[in-house]
């Protein structure tokens, strides 16, 4: 298999859509990502061409998407690149640069966020065996470090 990944940095030009795709759920939003390059002769930053990606979130990952993202936020798309050749209504050949997203963020080069953790359901937990105890947290408690030593 010989995918091409690709790491986006951008904003979303709308917000995040959400669809049925059979039994799983779908986000899609567009992401635009505008180069800007440094000119020493005049002395100025300059913007280049604009690339619009089309982003697609499956399941888990596209119902946090909707949740998270707005338009405008600038996000880090991290995915599998696909370029598509289609025909539009006009009979004009068009090619469309898509991104299946396996991991989506805002981009905190740009500003701040705050992670919440969705909860697993409860068919994903691991059952316990009944010699293994249950340890509640506060909900605001951080999870216990991981004490293992460094490999």
């Amino acid at each position: 298999m010989h995918d091409t990944v690709i790491t986006l940095r951008g904003r979303l030009g709308g917000d995040v859509t959400v669809r049925a795709a059979g039994e799983a759920q779908v986000a899609s939003f567009r992401v635009a990502c505008t180069p800007r390059r440094y000119h020493r002769r005049s002395d100025t930053w300059v913007d280049g061409d604009t690339q619009w990606y089309s982003v697609n979130a499956w399941r888990a990952l596209g119902e946090n998407c909707a949740r998270s993202l707005r338009r405008g936020d600038p996000v880090v798309v991290h995915g599998r690149l696909e370029i598509r050749t289609w025909t539009n209504q006009a009979g004009e050949e068009v090619t469309s640069l898509e991104v299946e997203a396996t991991s989506v963020g805002h981009d905190l080069g740009r500003g701040t966020t705050r992670f919440a953790r969705t909860p697993r359901p409860v068919e994903d937990a691991m059952p316990l065996s009944p010699e293994v105890g249950v340890v509640e947290r506060a909900e605001d408690e951080p999870p216990a470090q991981d004490r293992s030593p460094a490999a």
